[in-house]
């Protein structure tokens, strides 16, 4: 029993690192896309400072030609940094939590524990890392258009907010990236239980009796199980509007993330100032400000983070095997 203890106390890490490659991995294709939902998110049209587009290829091909592909790669070393630390934890701490709930359950999880393992974890990973995404989303409104002194890079960004707004500044949006944790919770539960009909389904088809499950999935698999179990989650929470939120949540943390103007106010006080502003000046159109960048990206994203998720544990296993 304690090797078995040790065996799984060892996992834990393993998932860990897995988790961080597949989060770097997803910064680093998807990163322009994220710049330009966050800019869309945050133009309520009352703003100077940002410029207008008028459609998501049209933010793309107006950043690239103004701002180079600096612009596009904004807020790129926070939006890294975050992704792995936030994929990593979250890894971490789901897996710890469906060991804890798989006590005296024969290894077995119903979907509602594995929804509530999902929603554990992105719960903690909000609260560990919300400093990190609101220095991201400032470096990413940082434009030529910008009135206040520009940050000069994360490091100059953490030690400025914390000198002009304080530690609490750090954890403006928390309230609505709470909420999010929902989706992703269902996303994962959605992605566990596709994966183990696929693996029923080709252990049936098999010839070699007792395979390793991992064997029976290749990259096809996870990118097939990562873009379907995002779009489960949204046609799973629609019935219940919860899906209509999500959006409306984004926008909300982008806003309350921004950068406060020149004499410190910020723009927004909290999550219901954003709500009461937003409906007053733009209807229920400003809670949707970037969903079109943020569609294209999440379908292409989940497939990436689980296509290397899943192939970097699989070359971890022969070294746990020979530890």
């Amino acid at each position: 029993m304690s090797a078995e203890a040790s065996k799984r106390h060892q996992w834990q890490w393993e998932n860990a690192t897995a988790g961080a490659a597949a989060g770097f991995a997803t910064v680093a294709v998807m990163h322009p896309l994220d710049v330009v939902r966050t800019r869309f998110q945050v133009n309520d049209g009352r703003v100077s400072h940002l410029p207008s587009y008028k459609n998501t290829a049209h933010a793309v091909f107006t950043i690239a030609r103004s701002e180079g592909l600096r612009g596009l790669y904004a807020g790129f070393l926070p939006g890294v940094l975050g992704s792995t630390i936030s994929w990593g934890l979250y890894f971490f701490f789901y897996d710890k939590a469906k060991q804890r709930y798989a006590r005296n359950r024969e290894g077995k999880l119903s979907p509602g524990l594995h929804l509530a393992s999902a929603a554990e974890a992105g719960g903690l990973v909000s609260l560990c890392t919300n400093p990190v995404w609101l220095v991201k989303t400032r470096l990413q409104l940082q434009t030529p258009l910008h009135q206040t002194r520009p940050y000069s890079g994360i490091y100059d960004a953490f030690k400025t907010i914390l000198r002009e707004e304080g530690f609490s500044a750090f954890y403006k949006g928390i309230v609505p990236s709470l909420f999010l944790v929902s989706h992703g919770a269902i996303q994962f539960t959605a992605y566990e239980e596709l994966r183990k009909v696929i693996v029923d389904f080709k252990c049936k088809r098999s010839t070699v009796h007792n395979q390793n499950p991992d064997k029976l999935l290749n990259s096809v698999d996870y990118a097939v199980l990562g873009a379907t179990s995002k779009l489960a989650a949204i046609l799973l929470t629609y019935p219940f509007q919860v899906q209509l939120s999500v959006p409306s949540f984004k926008v909300m943390r982008a806003r309350l993330q921004q950068r406060p103007s020149g004499d410190g106010v910020p723009r927004y006080m909290d999550t219901w100032h954003v709500v009461k502003e937003t409906a007053r000046f733009e209807g229920i159109r400003g809670y949707y400000r970037g969903i079109t960048a943020n569609l294209l990206k999440n379908a292409p994203a989940s497939s990436i983070t689980f296509i290397v998720y899943e192939n970097v544990l699989k070359l971890l296993k022969p070294t746990i095997r020979n530890d």
